[in-house]
């Protein structure tokens, strides 16, 4: 017996455990979603540099945060076979402390975004709905393979794009705009599949069914690269058809470079896959804001 056994269970959380039960490193994707929304809308980014920086930390920090550690509650069970060390189950964030965390932070998410006004505020509680919605009982679309990662692509993609649209626009965006991060949001399904694979054991173990469990590693890696292509060419296909060629050659080329880095992927999926998420999906975001730049005049 170690002298760390011998104290007693911590009572409070411990400042470190908290930032990484928030997982500042899941925020780039919808900060960055939120800022191609932004950029698409037309309107100038630095004239309203506050109003969009506000939407960047309510989409990144504030929700994302939020749902990571509504996931986190959720998921302590499966966390304690697949990752002992995350701040629930290894009792740095002990008790209900997690669950408080995500319901405050809930809280926060609609004060934050009542400030960006109607467009901004209904987004945020449709942001809140989804978090919840994926990762608790009874609804946890989080146990599906389909659902679940479609819901995540688009609470990370497709609504924050769609939000740093309609805030700056104070109304919805063209249907172009909405076309395409529609899309985009569809691509990232297969991101979030890839992102399924380092559960796999717990996953399995714990009952949900994501499709790495479903279908094996190899045919979701095949589906998840399917998904990121197809959105993606029909993406250079409408910018082509909108007269804006170089753009729509410029995503081409960057699809091109994930299909190389695919490649790498299909060799190991279940071991390249956290690899393809830190490489491969560089290229897709870059093509997001290409796009975005695209469209300004077309919002």
């Amino acid at each position: 017996m170690s002298a760390l056994d011998l104290l007693p269970p911590r009572t409070l959380p411990e400042p470190r455990a908290l930032l990484r039960l928030i997982k500042p490193v899941t925020w780039f994707p919808p900060v960055w979603a939120y800022l191609c929304g932004a950029v698409s809308s037309g309107v100038p980014i630095w004239e309203n540099a506050a109003i969009v920086g506000l939407g960047m930390v309510l989409a990144g920090p504030v929700v994302c945060g939020m749902s990571q550690a509504a996931n986190d509650w959720c998921d302590r069970h499966v966390d304690a076979v697949n990752e002992p060390d995350r701040p629930i189950p290894s009792g740095r964030v002990p008790g209900r402390w997690g669950l408080w965390v995500a319901l405050a932070m809930t809280a926060l998410a609609l004060g934050v975004g009542a400030l960006l006004g109607p467009w901004g505020l209904g987004a945020t509680v449709v942001g809140v709905l989804a978090a919840w919605a994926y990762s608790a009982e009874p609804v946890r679309l989080k146990r599906s393979g389909w659902w679940g990662p479609g819901l995540v692509g688009l609470s990370y993609e497709g609504l924050p794009w769609f939000t740093g649209a309609a805030v700056l626009l104070a109304g919805p965006p063209g249907f172009e705009n909405i076309a395409i991060a529609a899309l985009y949001a569809f691509g990232a399904h297969g991101i979030m599949t890839l992102n399924d694979f380092k559960a796999l054991e717990g996953d399995r173990l714990h009952g949900v069914r994501s499709l790495p469990v479903v279908l094996g590693p190899e045919v979701a890696a095949r589906i998840a690269c399917t998904v990121m292509v197809l959105a993606q060419l029909l993406i250079v296909a409408l910018l082509l058809i909108w007269g804006k060629p170089v753009h729509g050659l410029a995503v081409l080329a960057l699809v091109v470079a994930q299909g190389l880095a695919m490649r790498v992927l299909m060799k190991d999926p279940k071991a390249k896959a956290p690899w393809y998420n830190g490489t491969g999906v560089v290229f897709y975001v870059s093509g997001m804001m290409i796009a975005a730049f695209a469209l300004r005049g077309m919002a």
